[in-house]
């Protein structure tokens, strides 16, 4: 008999252009072997020129896909990407508690908090901001923000390493037990360095930085790599230096798609 392979399920928005978003965590977890399920919070119309419109999906429909995924089918792990409003993140948090997902339960739960776009303008409003602060950070066991997002939700500019720290230190004290600040941003830095801490221990996680145009899905890609690490039994620092080391390979694998920007592919290890 077949095994069932372990399950992720990521609460996010489509990307009609199949870039970023649910694509592009379905695409990844596919590659790291695991099963993905989909709490779907919104459909974009977007191509790789960008976003030109978006449809929330109700509230109460989130929260009930997370359940209904949860108790019938079992969860390994589960992330966010987009969470598109205030009202989603209120819903889905008794949702979340409902099912195990999180520090509280025992289901690994990655926050890839969406709410700058590549450009970094502000996704999110201010009150979906608070809701990621008040609400999911202290539920997560990850946390893996850019520092467009790491401005908009500290207030912090991290303009260096030692900024860089600054940023993990106010994050990690929001709750989560662990903070990723992603340093891809950081142009000045050769090394691309992410930074990992729980509070205690700070880990450094270098990577080449590559001249590439083609960026678009690199946090969803990372994030969803890591969550299925997680999924499989790996600790937070493991599953953490799978994923980097998953994205690294991903933006070497990037194509050109449309007039834009094309996405980062995890299709590097279907090859061969």
């Amino acid at each position: 008999m077949t095994t069932t392979p372990p399950r992720v399920l990521t609460i996010a928005g489509s990307d009609s252009g199949g870039g970023a978003g649910i694509q592009a965590d379905l695409r990844t977890l596919f590659a790291c072997g695991v099963h993905g399920c989909v709490a779907l919070t919104a459909v974009t119309v977007q191509n790789s020129l960008g976003v030109t419109g978006v449809a929330e999906i109700p509230a109460e429909t989130v929260a009930a896909q997370i359940i209904s995924v949860a108790e019938d089918i079992g969860l390994q792990a589960a992330k966010t990407g987009m969470l598109a409003s205030a009202r989603i993140i209120e819903a889905i948090t008794p949702a979340l508690d409902r099912v195990g997902i999180g520090r509280s339960g025992r289901t690994p739960f990655v926050v890839d908090p969406v709410s700058a776009s590549m450009h970094g303008d502000q996704l999110l409003a201010d009150s979906a901001l608070e809701g990621l602060r008040g609400l999911l950070f202290p539920r997560a066991t990850l946390v893996t923000p850019n520092l467009d997002e790491v401005r908009l939700i500290t207030g912090i500019e991290v303009k260096d390493r030692a900024d860089q720290r600054v940023a993990a230190e106010a994050l990690h004290a929001m709750g989560p037990e662990w903070v990723l600040v992603k340093g891809g941003h950081m142009w000045d830095d050769p090394e691309c360095l992410d930074l990992l801490y729980d509070g205690r221990e700070f880990i450094e996680l270098p990577g080449p930085r590559y001249d590439v145009k083609h960026t678009h899905g690199s946090g969803d890609t990372l994030a969803s790599s890591i969550s299925s690490a997680l999924a499989k039994g790996a600790t937070v620092p493991e599953a953490v230096r799978f994923g980097k080391d998953f994205i690294v390979k991903s933006v070497a694998a990037a194509y050109p798609l449309g007039a834009g920007v094309g996405p980062v592919s995890p299709l590097w290890r279907l090859a061969g």
